[in-house]
């Protein structure tokens, strides 16, 4: 039989067991909204339109694109950077091209770089919003609709960004994830 101490501990354990499990599940979407309302580590703002009004200060965008080692797409940025006004909305064309025989679902993460720019810079439209497929040997325009917040002009910090770097790496979907974006039950 346990005595009352031997019992308590192993209740406490189990409890401490219960409660790492639970923020293990929580840690990935609290460090996504940290990341969504900070900017933390490039990323970026999502908005539904550019302000009214451009600012004077300019500011140079670039543009990056990888590929996830196992996703057999090409992928390509904008060969040239873009000069925008803060405030102003841009609009740049990643190209991807699937030269398989088989269609394949991709999925897109980004950021940018300086990391403490992502909570200035801010997509109204983009594609990695959504999962892409691609049928066999279809070759596709990406559009993303992007500008620099004008609160950028106000914070101290951002004065010496003058070029802005987003980047975009295409990974292929999983089966779980496909099937949850199929399934309603998801």
């Amino acid at each position: 039989m346990m005595s009352d101490k031997n019992r308590r501990t192993a209740i406490g354990a189990a409890g401490l067991a219960i409660v790492m499990v639970g923020a293990a599940y929580a840690a990935v979407p609290l460090y996504d909204l940290f990341c969504r309302v900070t900017g933390y580590g490039g990323t970026t703002q999502v908005a539904a339109a550019a302000p009214a009004s451009a600012a004077a200060r300019e500011i140079t965008i670039r543009f990056d694109a990888s590929l996830n080692r196992d996703m057999p797409w090409s992928f390509e940025a904008p060969a040239q950077p873009v000069q925008i006004a803060v405030g102003e909305q841009g609009l740049a064309f990643y190209e991807a091209h699937n030269p398989t025989d088989t269609s394949i679902t991709g999925t897109a993460t980004y950021n940018v770089s300086p990391s403490k720019a992502g909570v200035y810079f801010s997509k109204i439209d983009c594609f990695c919003f959504t999962e892409q497929v691609l049928a066999p040997g279809q070759r596709v325009d990406m559009p993303v609709s992007f500008f620099v917040d004008p609160e950028i002009l106000t914070d101290p910090e951002m004065d010496d960004v003058k070029t802005i770097t987003l980047s975009y790496t295409f990974f292929k979907a999983s089966e779980t994830a496909r099937a949850k974006t199929v399934s309603p039950r998801g």
